[in-house]
């Protein structure tokens, strides 16, 4: 009987949270797969500790999980994943021309914001998937992160800032390179 109860609570509670839980997994691995097997083992892990569950918020809860069974997975197969942050002049663009197809999906929006939250490293991503994407308060965020609320709020600044320029970087690369195609039809 103990068992059936733990197991139906362990779903009222937990499982409602999936898609937020792989919502992080994915921005924080880069990976749909990746982000399933890290989800499949928070979640694993979320059963096997359940019973230490004392009540409160079974999201930042879950959350918690997610994020630390997450940065161990990616310690384990990612070690330099950290350690590489993305510079432009490293890594110049790609100078072939993209057929019409890729330059529509190259000016959409969505695919801007998806590449400059790609090029941020894995704390600001985080930050700003928790609060813009999942809607948590900054108490949850800094619950789920182990941060204190105030630098909860001045990572979430900085994360917004770097973001900006990542946004601004893209639009220029994709500026200049829309009218090098320009040049490059009109000659």
């Amino acid at each position: 009987m103990f068992e059936h109860n733990h197991v139906a609570n362990f779903e009222q509670a937990v499982l409602p949270h999936l898609d937020a839980a792989y919502n992080l997994a994915r921005w924080l691995t880069r990976n749909e797969q990746d982000a399933e097997d890290v989800v499949q083992e928070a979640y694993l892990r979320a059963f096997r500790f359940f019973a230490g569950f004392r009540g409160g918020d079974a999201r930042a809860w879950l959350m918690q999980i997610v994020r630390t069974t997450c940065y161990t997975w990616l310690r384990a197969n990612r070690p330099l994943q950290e350690a590489a942050e993305f510079d432009e002049n490293l890594c110049p663009t790609d100078s072939r021309t993209p057929n019409p197809e890729e330059v529509v999906l190259q000016n959409d929006n969505g695919n801007l914001l998806r590449k400059a939250l790609q090029m941020l490293p894995p704390n600001f991503r985080e930050v700003l998937i928790l609060r813009e994407l999942e809607g948590m308060p900054y108490r949850e965020i800094a619950e789920i992160t182990g941060m204190p609320a105030g630098t909860v709020m001045s990572s979430l600044s900085r994360a917004r800032g770097r973001l900006r320029q990542a946004l601004t970087a893209l639009m220029n690369v994709d500026t200049v390179s829309g009218l090098r195609r320009t040049e490059a039809v009109n000659t």
